[in-house]
């Protein structure tokens, strides 16, 4: 080691003896580096795979078909992957994620697979890609997700190979670990390190991903894998009490995936190795948010992807629920389909998803319910129908704030399909690389920011109500005031808070009316700096103007959109493709049905619009 090297690593060590001893129930008051070590499995391997667990799933393959199905994937990528080019130090900008994500994905499954094959080819190829990762510079410390990702694949492989590895291998492996990952994570001069303290997704990824580096170096560094590992226990609480009360998680469906599944690593890393996760997987809201990843899914395999979601759900995410299957038993969880794609090994988990899959044992068949109510930070709403009804009506509507993690102007916003067609879209998200590198700020969330200039970012191109074309205030809070069961029922958001000094008042309630219709009505009181309300939806299919409305098409099928209220209005049509600015993303056929309501017109400022959409009645 270079003698600059000793000096940082000194200086390092001295801020990680400087963190104060951690407090919280969450922590365990008695978890210190005599715990650590007294209860710090001696077998390998320890993280999440354990030689008992192996016998398990080895067995496992040969007598479920599922298993196995799911091995062949793996397997197959596994060889594959013998004849594609080493990982290599790339950054995307200032990020190196999707090398890092490689890495984790490269040593999930091909340790794995090593571990049921005993192949020296595999093995000869981990160890090249161990090697090519520890040689990096850096992990690149700007930005910390990056280094998490990289700590899962290195300590992974570590762990379930390294007893099979060159010793000099494992030797600089663990070095890597330590020295690129773990003490620069105490390093707090480094400008990007909010993450030790944050709510978002990053406080799991970065948190858990250092838990498995330090479980992986905890023989050689027991007092700064404890330190870890108690920073951990302390700090995750701060994003994982966003899960409650009812698990619906506030930056969408599929940033539901990405901070859980490394919630999940960490938990389940450390009960193999520890015996103990204690007490975050027993958090307020964690196992109910698999419900939430259910019941966020329409019919159609597309979320209700707001915020900065993604839109369909894939391989990956039911990987992860195999995890919440073994937890509870519940069968609803297992997605057998997804689980036998060959996209199953893309997902950077795979090898982890095989070991979940395998300990699963139905104890019970939890079903979805019609209607669910999320609260919390991000409050939504779904409305559904049974999943024998031909028809398929799904229904999704959000309230929350903008200025949230990954949060864009679509407050008051909802998704609506029938007969298998999303009639009511959302634009959903875009890459964030090719607007960083223009210097676009995206990452700032102030009411004056670019970030809602956007069309998927902004209130003018979702389906919810604006005055003037006027942003809504980014601080304003839109709750879900109520919820009604029945045989219409219903849900009534507040949007009073989101246009301060143009509606003194604002409440949306959407009615489900039918199998195959829903009624909404917004009513409001506009002040006297309110020009005209806008109604509106967002859609891709074709839209025909009649009186009174409108009739969409799409795919074959039709669905009607009545005026209700005010009367002897009709609709225009705005057309978002191409998108307004060049650098938004292009959604082909995407347009804006708007209903504009002058505010002269309204008596003492009183407002009131309602909609009806419907698809042809059902047949008796």
């Amino acid at each position: 080691m270079q003698p600059s090297a000793i000096i940082s690593r000194v200086l390092l060590l001295l801020l990680v003896m400087a963190v104060r001893p951690l407090t919280g129930q969450a922590a365990n008051d008695q978890f210190d580096e005599s715990y650590l070590t007294e209860h710090l499995s001696e077998a390998h391997p320890r993280l999440i795979l354990t030689p008992a667990l192996e016998a398990e799933l080895t067995a496992k393959i040969q007598t479920d078909t599922l298993t196995k199905a799911y091995y062949d994937q793996l397997r197959t990528e596994a060889y594959r992957l013998l004849d594609t080019p080493l990982i290599k130090y790339e950054l995307e900008g200032f990020r190196l994620l999707f090398v890092a994500r490689e890495m984790g994905r490269r040593m999930s499954i091909l340790s794995m697979v090593y571990r049921q094959e005993r192949d020296p080819v595999i093995l000869a190829r981990i160890n090249e890609e161990l090697l090519a990762a520890c040689a990096f510079p850096d992990w690149n410390p700007q930005h910390f997700l990056d280094i998490a990702e990289l700590s899962v694949g290195v300590a992974t492989a570590v762990d379930w190979v390294g007893e099979d590895l060159p010793a000099a291998t494992v030797t600089a492996a663990k070095n890597a670990l330590i020295n690129k990952a773990l003490l620069p994570s105490f390093d707090l001069s480094n400008e990007r390190m909010g993450w030790i303290e944050g709510t978002n997704n990053w406080n799991t990824v970065c948190h858990g991903g250092l838990v498995l580096a330090a479980l992986a170096v905890a023989d050689d560094e027991p007092a700064l894998a404890t330190k870890t590992i108690r920073r951990a226990l302390d700090k995750m609480p701060n994003s994982l009490a966003e899960y409650g009360p009812d698990g619906n998680y506030p930056e969408g469906p599929s940033y539901w995936e990405y901070g859980t599944v490394f919630g999940v690593l960490a938990m389940n890393a450390l009960t193999t190795a520890l015996g103990s996760d204690f007490g975050l997987s027993a958090t307020t809201g964690f196992l109910e948010s698999a419900g939430f990843r259910l019941i966020a899914t329409a019919p159609s395999g597309l979320y209700f992807n707001y915020s900065d979601s993604g839109s369909k759900e894939g391989s990956s995410g039911a990987i992860l629920l195999t995890w919440f299957a073994g937890k509870t038993g519940d069968a609803q969880y297992l997605k057998p389909n997804y689980l036998v794609m060959p996209k199953v090994a893309q997902t950077r988990y795979g090898g982890q998803g095989l070991v979940w899959l395998s300990q699963f044992q139905e104890t019970k068949r939890g079903k979805q319910p019609r209607i669910w109510r999320g609260r919390g930070s991000t409050p939504v709403v779904v409305m559904q129908a049974e999943h024998t009804d031909p028809r398929q009506l799904y229904f999704a509507a959000k309230g929350g704030r903008t200025q949230t993690s990954h949060g864009n102007m679509d407050i008051g916003t909802f998704v609506f399909e029938l007969d298998g067609v999303r009639w009511v879209t959302d634009p959903g998200n875009q890459r964030y690389y090719l607007l960083n590198k223009i210097g676009f700020q995206l990452g700032r969330y102030c009411q004056e920011c670019e970030r809602w200039s956007l069309l998927t970012k902004s209130n003018l191109t979702h389906s919810t109500l604006t005055v003037n074309n006027e942003r809504f205030d980014v601080t304003g809070f839109a709750p879900i005031s109520e919820v009604t069961t029945g045989d219409r029922p219903s849900a009534t958001i507040d949007l009073s808070a989101l246009n301060p000094g143009l509606l003194s008042t604002a409440r949306r309630q959407f009615t489900k009316e039918s199998d195959h219709g829903m009624l909404l009505t917004d009513e409001f009181v506009a002040t006297d700096s309110a020009r005209f309300v806008t109604w509106a939806i967002i859609t891709t299919a074709d839209v025909i103007p009649r009186a009174g409305g409108a009739e969409l098409r799409q795919d074959g099928k039709v669905l009607e959109l009545t005026i209700v209220e005010p009367a002897g209005y009709n609709v225009s049509i705005s057309q978002l493709d191409p998108p307004p600015l060049a650098i938004d993303k292009t959604i082909p056929g995407l347009k804006r049905v708007e209903i504009r309501v002058p505010a002269h017109t309204l008596t003492d400022g009183r407002g009131r619009i309602s909609v009806r959409l419907a698809g042809p009645p059902t047949k008796i």
